[in-house]
């Protein structure tokens, strides 16, 4: 069972980065991916079922709303942001935008935030490496934010029920780090936009097919477009939460007696599965506070580093149309030194 499970992790690794297929139908890959892992542990029945068909139901419908929503004030929303843009220089609106929507994550919660981000990022008129690396950058600062309180996202709900405490446990434990860490990826943000070259306005288009090219390059969609959207992100969820409990055995056995320091670096697999998941499977009532920091900072710094490891990740990458390796390009070696930088400062503390 266990060479199986490590097999299917291999796949769900290095596939959508050497197959393009795979990385254009990534939802479906991932689908089938859990599928297996579930098929392998054995624990593919209706409770599983049900759970994989409610999970993605509230996070896919929040997408969809937010979505119709975006699509109807879409025209008001750019004007608003160009206006901005006229009175202040791109690098402190950047900085502006990653900061808040990291900190207001966790009030808004990371799929509104995620949504906002796509919508300015839209609107930008900068190179499409530009917009990715900002992207990025941003999701790494909303995955981090939304940690602050239950209301963000899953794994903030799920260590407070843990750890059996209040509203305001994550911001007492990982406040102290994660602030100062999202204030640090707005200033990375300043680095991401800098010396960039304006995008020229299209000409005249002369044809109906070129006109829908050019607005759906600049982040016009169409109502079935917002429908399609939310769908991709219902099968996407409902494959991690496959791959999170198709692997939970091989997480018991390997994983869970580990000390706090292997954990950190372990849990990067939280690139690739649900870091829910892992916050369930692996926080106990009788961990010091040290212990929980160090699980919870390693999940959440390495959910950015890929495209499945955070929702925001999940719906930035599905509307923008980036793949997993330009999103793995800057991903993953941020991620890395984030995570050698915080585990130095947990380690001297």
């Amino acid at each position: 069972m266990f060479i199986g499970l490590i097999i299917v992790l291999l796949l769900v690794l290095v596939l959508p980065f050497t197959i393009h297929k795979v990385e254009e139908n990534l939802e479906v890959f991932l689908f089938v991916m859990g599928i297996s892992a579930s098929l392998i542990s054995g624990i593919l029945g209706k409770e599983l079922m049900i759970k994989a068909l409610k999970e993605p139901v509230m996070i896919s419908g929040a997408v969809l709303v937010a979505g119709l929503m975006f699509h109807y004030f879409n025209k008001k929303i750019r004007l608003s942001i160009k206006k901005i843009l006229t009175a202040i220089p791109l690098q402190l609106f950047v900085f502006i935008v990653v900061v808040f929507l990291g900190l207001a994550s966790s009030v808004i919660t990371a799929i509104i935030a995620s949504l906002l981000l796509v919508e300015i990022i839209n609107v930008l008129e900068i190179e499409r490496r530009h917009k990715i690396n900002l992207t990025v950058i941003a999701c790494f600062s909303i995955g981090l934010g939304a940690a602050l309180t239950p209301i963000g996202e899953p794994l903030a709900t799920i260590a407070i029920s843990k750890m059996g405490q209040d509203f305001w446990y994550l911001v007492r434990l990982l406040g102290i780090y994660i602030v100062p860490g999202i204030l640090l990826i707005g200033v990375i943000s300043i680095f991401a936009v800098k010396g960039t070259v304006a995008v020229k306005t299209q000409p005249a288009l002369t044809t109906e097919i070129e006109a829908a090219a050019v607005s759906h390059t600049n982040g016009g969609e169409s109502y079935p477009d917002v429908f399609i959207r939310a769908g991709k992100v219902y099968l996407f969820v409902m494959a991690l939460v496959f791959l999170g409990e198709g692997f939970k055995p091989l997480i018991d056995a390997y994983v869970l007696g580990l000390s706090y320091k292997l954990l950190f670096w372990i849990n990067m697999i939280s690139a690739v599965l649900d870091n829910a998941t892992l916050t369930a499977a692996e926080l106990s009532i009788s961990m010091d506070a040290h212990q929980v920091k160090s699980i919870l900072l390693g999940l959440l710094i390495s959910g950015g580093m890929l495209i499945p490891g955070n929702i925001p990740n999940i719906i930035s990458a599905n509307k923008l149309k980036i793949g997993s390796r330009e999103w793995a390009r800057l991903g993953v070696p941020m991620g890395l030194i984030m995570m050698a930088l915080y585990f130095a400062i947990l380690t001297l503390v």
